[in-house]
C-alpha cells in the first residue's frame, strides 16, 4: 500500500511511502487502463500506450488517466493559433441580456438632498457591495462597491463568470479532479472542458506543462481552485505564481474559485490568487456559505480584479447584466453582511479550522493502516481523498461500485471521485463529530478487512 502524505502550502516537499508494494496485473497497466507507475509520480504512458491531451469530447471525459504527467505533443500550427496579446470579450449571450428596470436604474444620475434622509424605495444594495470590497480589498488588489457583482451563492458566481467569458463552441481548462459544476454549467452553454491534472505526489499541484499542452485559440477562460474541493489542497505562493505566468505567456483569464478562502489548517497560509497578479485579469468568486458555514444562505459574489483594463467595462456590463437576469442574492442576508463580515469573532474561524484540521487528522491517521487505501492529508477546505487500490478488491470494478456496496454493509456514504472525474479514488468530508469520524473509519477498515484480496505470487513476482 502507498501513502501520499500531502504537504500544505508553507512546506517544501512531498513524498510517498511504500507499505506493501504496488499492485500490478504484470502488464503495468490495471484493469481500467490506468499505468501503475502514476502512483508514485513517474511520467506514465496514457491508456493503451498513447500519449493522450487530456480532454473531454462533447464535454464527457473519456478513458480517464488521472495524477499522470501526460504531455500531448504540441504542433506548430496550434502553437501559432495561440494568443500572442489580450483579448477578452464579452459572451453574445450577456450583450443579448436586458432587464429593463435595472437598465434605467442603473443609468440614472441621482444625487439625494443633503437635508433630507434617502428613503430607497426602488431596488439596489450598495452598502452590502461596499462591504464586502472593503473585506476584501488588498494593497496589491484594491477594490471598490463597483468591483463587486452580488450573487446567488458561490455556485451562480461561477455560473455568471463563465457565462460572460465563454461563447458556445469555447474552451475551458478545468482541474482534475475538480469540482463537478465546472462542467454541468459549461456542457448546457456548449462550452467544451478540458481537464487538466493536478497530481497527489506533489500535493494536487497542477501539472503546468499539461495545463499548456491544452490551450488552443478558443480558449476563454482557466479555472483555478484554491483551496481545493474535493482535494483539500492548498498552493503554495510559488506555485501560484508559476500558474499566473502560464496565464500571462498565453493571454487566458482566470476565473479564481475560492469559496474555501483562508480554511487552510494553521501550519499554512492561504494566498489570494488576485494580489500575485500584474497582468492577468481575474474574477474571484466566493461566499459565504463555507468559511461562515451558511450554506442555505446563497450569499455569494464575484470580485472583478481587471489589470491594464483588459477586461474594460466591456465584462463589468456583461457580469451586471447577466446578474440581473434573475432576483439575485437574498435581500434579508445583504442587510445582515456587512455585520457577518466585520464582527465575526476570530475564534469562530479559529474553532472551524481546528475542527477540521483534527478530523482531518483522525481519517488520514486511521485509513492509512488500512491495506489496500491511500488517504491523502489535506491542507485546508472540508474534504480528503482516498485512494483505493481496485486490484485488491476483485469483487468490485470500480469506485461507484465500492462506495455502493460499503453504504449497503456499513451506512457510510462516501462519494466516488468518478463524480471529480477522478476514477478509483473517494471523497470524505470532515465535518461530522468526531466520534462519528472514529466510528466511520473503523466501519471503512472494517469492510475493507472482508473484501481485500492480496495478490497472487506470480503477479508479485512480475514486479520484482
Amino acid at each position: 500500500m502507498c501513502v501520499f502524505f500531502s504537504c500544505c502550502a508553507c512546506r517544501k516537499m512531498s513524498y510517498v511511502i511504500r507499505m506493501n508494494g504496488v499492485s500490478n496485473n504484470g502488464s503495468g497497466v490495471d484493469r481500467n487502463g490506468v499505468s501503475r507507475n502514476a502512483v508514485n509520480g513517474k511520467k506514465c504512458p496514457g491508456v493503451n500506450g498513447g500519449d493522450a491531451e487530456r480532454i473531454s469530447v462533447n464535454g464527457f471525459q473519456g478513458n480517464a488517466v488521472h495524477h499522470v504527467s501526460v504531455r500531448a505533443p504540441v504542433s506548430a500550427a496550434k502553437l501559432k493559433a495561440r494568443r500572442q496579446r489580450w483579448s477578452v470579450r464579452a459572451s453574445e449571450m450577456s450583450k443579448n441580456t436586458l432587464n429593463p428596470i435595472r437598465a434605467i436604474v442603473d443609468g440614472m444620475k441621482l444625487t439625494p438632498n443633503p437635508d433630507k434622509p434617502m428613503i430607497a424605495l426602488s431596488i439596489g444594495y450598495l452598502k452590502s457591495r461596499e462591504a464586502v470590497a472593503n473585506f476584501y480589498s488588498h494593497p496589491g488588489a484594491p477594490l471598490e462597491a463597483k468591483d463587486v457583482i452580488l450573487t446567488s451563492g458561490c455556485s451562480q458566481a461561477i455560473e455568471l463568470a463563465i457565462t460572460a467569458l465563454c461563447n458556445p463552441g469555447d474552451n475551458i481548462l478545468v482541474p482534475c479532479p475538480g469540482f463537478s459544476l465546472y462542467k454541468t454549467l459549461a456542457v448546457s452553454l456548449g462550452i467544451q472542458i478540458k481537464l487538466y491534472n493536478l497530481l497527489p505526489e506533489k500535493s494536487w499541484e497542477i501539472d503546468l506543462q499539461h495545463l499548456e499542452s491544452l490551450i488552443d485559440d478558443r480558449t476563454t477562460c482557466l479555472i483555478v481552485n484554491n483551496p481545493s474541493n474535493p482535494c483539500g489542497s492548498v498552493f503554495t505562493k510559488e506555485h501560484l505564481q508559476n500558474i499566473l505566468a502560464v496565464a500571462s505567456k498565453h493571454c487566458i483569464p482566470i476565473l479564481a474559485d475560492e469559496i474555501y478562502g483562508d480554511m487552510v489548517f494553521p501550519d499554512c497560509e492561504f494566498h489570494s490568487l488576485a494580489p500575485l497578479s500584474n497582468d492577468v485579469p481575474i474574477l474571484s468568486c466566493g461566499g459565504l456559505a463555507k468559511r461562515w458555514l451558511v450554506p442555505g444562505w446563497r450569499m455569494g459574489w464575484i470580485l472583478i480584479h481587471d489589470r491594464n483594463d483588459i477586461f474594460g467595462t466591456e465584462i463589468r456590463e456583461a457580469l451586471v447584466k447577466l446578474s440581473q437576469r434573475i432576483l439575485g442574492a437574498c435581500t434579508v442576508v445583504q442587510g445582515a453582511l456587512e455585520s457577518i463580515l466585520n464582527n465575526t469573532p476570530a475564534e469562530f474561524y479559529q474553532s472551524t479550522i481546528s475542527f477540521l484540521k483534527s478530523n482531518s487528522e483522525i481519517c488520514f491517521s486511521e485509513l492509512s493502516t488500512v491495506p489496500g487505501l491511500n488517504p491523502v492529508m489535506p491542507s485546508g477546505a472540508m474534504y480528503l481523498m482516498v485512494g483505493i487500490e481496485m486490484d485488491h478488491f476483485p469483487e468490485f470494478q470500480n469506485d461507484v461500485e465500492f462506495t455502493e456496496r460499503l453504504v449497503t454493509e456499513q451506512s457510510v456514504f462516501c462519494l466516488p471521485a468518478t463524480a471529480f472525474e477522478y476514477p478509483n479514488f473517494f471523497r470524505i468530508v470532515v465535518t461530522v463529530p468526531e466520534e462519528m469520524m472514529v466510528e466511520a473509519c473503523a466501519r471503512i477498515r472494517e469492510f475493507c478487512a472482508r473484501h481485500y484480496r492480496p495478490l497472487s505470487q506470480d503477479s508479485n513476482d512480475l514486479d520484482q
